[in-house]
């Protein structure tokens, strides 16, 4: 019983020794860090590819956002308001975070492990004398335990310090005898599995796939902000075209009032009234679609923002800045091609499958290689008649020692060179999708920037066909009044003012969604407003522009 206990009391302390080593274990594994190891020099890693950040407004301001009323908002307000609402982007918002938990699984490979083990065992034996005779049962009681500590490093090294220790009590000596062994094992990969290139790939890999999906929530808030701000400006347009079309109505009507007097004091004949009603019917058929425009753009901005509150759908929207022309003079079309290829989310993500196939090649070529470790175990074992006098034991002389090589390489090894050329295949066909991409971009920047300069064109052109509209208008209701014209030339005027009033509003507005769409072709949309993203920061680049 005595042995017993103290081999539980020194096993515990055996227990705490090895506990110590594990922080000398982990420094290591943990100070490995992706981009800070020599890479090997045949494998190409792009390096003009931004880091990824969290997608959040610079300046963290929060609108506050009444439950009830109509909602007062500015197209500023609208971004920050859907950015933390809009339930879509708060369901993206978890990817990266999820695709994060896989970089822990990869790193768990390098974790440090500890086992322990700790039996008893009674055999109870039947004794024979040298005739043959039974002489009786012997009892032998074993108590044994171990406990190990295990890490694999990145450098492809396996280590192993190890304690065991075995104390036996039998009824055919007069004491009970113990030895207790201290050992450590080392096996070193020489070629397969060698060095930190090939042992962190999928560490590394596994940290570009969380940057590619946080690309990918940049390039789903940009598609979002871009979608805000042209429902905000669609919303905008939609209530002065119910302005514009109301006071056409308006006019229209006292077209009505003031032929019926002239045909009352026979200064014109009853069948004029016909055209100014057809006239009225037409503004009103007009108006009633301008409304139905308006509500369908008032639910869709509400469904983005998805403001606080529990009448979601009920809640009036009032614009606080009408659609007014921004001053911005853009650059020469190439600069804003570069900087579309830097930050486009596509772009970057692109990019960062290239690194990702390069070592996927590390890692598979390394397969390409035979199996061959070196491995050293050394032990120190001691024995007495208690556990204690065991442990003292081990600076004795006794010891143990063993070295070698394992070799192993499958003789066509066929499934290795299949993923290597793969993988090859793989890295040269999203080599030649960036090439293509990078066309793409660059069509849709150019594209997008002829579409701005036409939008711009146009507002002028539009305001000046208003104008002559206007005049139109006001020549025929004179002459119209004078006897000199009919309401068919007149209703015909106050029609064609009423096109070019909206046409002018439309200009402006087109214009606004055109920026909006040229800026999310360039991959600005975000910084522009004000909002964190991967990449550098256009708002200094282009500050002479806002």
């Amino acid at each position: 019983m005595m042995a017993i206990l103290c081999f539980r009391k020194s096993f515990i302390m055996l227990l705490i020794l090895s506990f110590s080593l594990l922080p000398l274990s982990c420094v290591t594994t943990k100070d490995v860090r992706i981009g800070e190891e020599q890479i090997p020099s045949d494998v190409y890693i792009e390096k003009d590819v931004p880091a990824a950040v969290e997608i959040k407004p610079i300046s963290q301001q929060i609108v506050n956002v009444s439950e009830k009323g109509p909602l007062k908002i500015t197209v500023k307000d609208a971004i920050l308001i859907a950015l933390e609402n809009n339930r879509s982007l708060l369901v993206e918002r978890i990817n990266p975070s999820i695709r994060k938990t896989f970089e822990d699984q990869e790193r768990a490979v390098f974790d440090p492990t500890v086992e322990a083990e700790v039996s008893e065992q009674r055999n109870d034996i039947k004794s024979l004398n040298q005739s043959g005779s039974y002489t009786g049962n012997s009892v032998n009681d074993v108590i044994q335990g171990s406990i190990s500590l295990k890490n694999y490093f990145p450098t492809g090294t396996f280590v192993e310090i190890d304690a065991t220790t075995k104390t036996t009590d039998s009824d055919l000596y007069n004491e009970p005898y113990s030895s207790t062994r201290l050992g450590l094992s080392v096996t070193q990969s020489l070629l397969r599995g060698f060095g930190t290139g090939v042992n962190l790939a999928q560490l590394r890999q596994s940290r570009i796939e969380t940057d590619i999906t946080q690309y990918e929530l940049r390039g789903f808030s940009e598609s979002l902000l871009a979608q805000v701000e042209t429902t905000y400006w669609d919303y905008a347009l939609s209530q002065r075209q119910v302005e514009i079309v109301e006071e056409s109505l308006k006019l229209a009507r006292q077209q009505i009032t003031e032929t019926e007097e002239m045909i009352k004091v026979g200064a014109m004949a009853e069948a004029e009234l016909a055209a100014v009603q057809a006239e009225v019917a037409a503004q009103q058929q007009g108006l009633i679609n301008a409304k139905s425009n308006l509500e369908s753009n008032r639910l869709q901005l509400l469904r983005l923002l998805n403001p606080p509150g529990q009448t979601l759908w009920d809640r009036d929207i009032n614009m606080v800045h009408p659609p007014t022309l921004p001053e911005i003079k853009l650059d020469v079309v190439e600069t804003h091609v570069a900087l579309a290829i830097r930050m486009r989310p596509e772009m970057n993500q692109a990019k960062l499958n290239i690194q990702k196939e390069n070592l996927e090649i590390v890692r598979t070529k390394n397969g390409l290689l035979p199996k061959m470790d070196l491995f050293i175990t050394l032990g120190k074992t001691g024995y007495a008649d208690s556990f204690s006098g065991s442990v003292n034991d081990i600076d004795g002389d006794s010891y143990d020692m063993m070295a070698g090589i394992n070799f192993k390489y499958p003789i066509f090894n066929r499934d290795a060179g299949a993923q290597h050329r793969r993988a090859i295949l793989r890295r040269d066909q999203v080599e030649m999708a960036l090439d293509n991409l990078k066309q793409l971009v660059e069509f849709d920047v150019r594209n997008a920037y002829i579409e701005v300069n036409r939008t711009k064109e146009q507002i002028s052109a539009s305001t000046a066909t208003r104008k002559f509209q206007e005049e139109k208008m006001r020549i025929e209701t004179e002459k119209f009044r004078v006897g000199l014209s009919i309401n068919f030339f007149v209703a015909q005027a106050q029609r064609d003012l009423l096109v070019s009033r909206i046409n002018e509003v439309q200009a402006v507005v087109n214009y606004l969604k055109a920026l909006i769409n040229f800026y999310r072709q360039e991959g600005s949309l975000l910084e522009r407003r004000g909002i964190n993203a991967p990449g550098r920061d256009p708002i200094k680049y282009y500050r002479n522009n806002k």
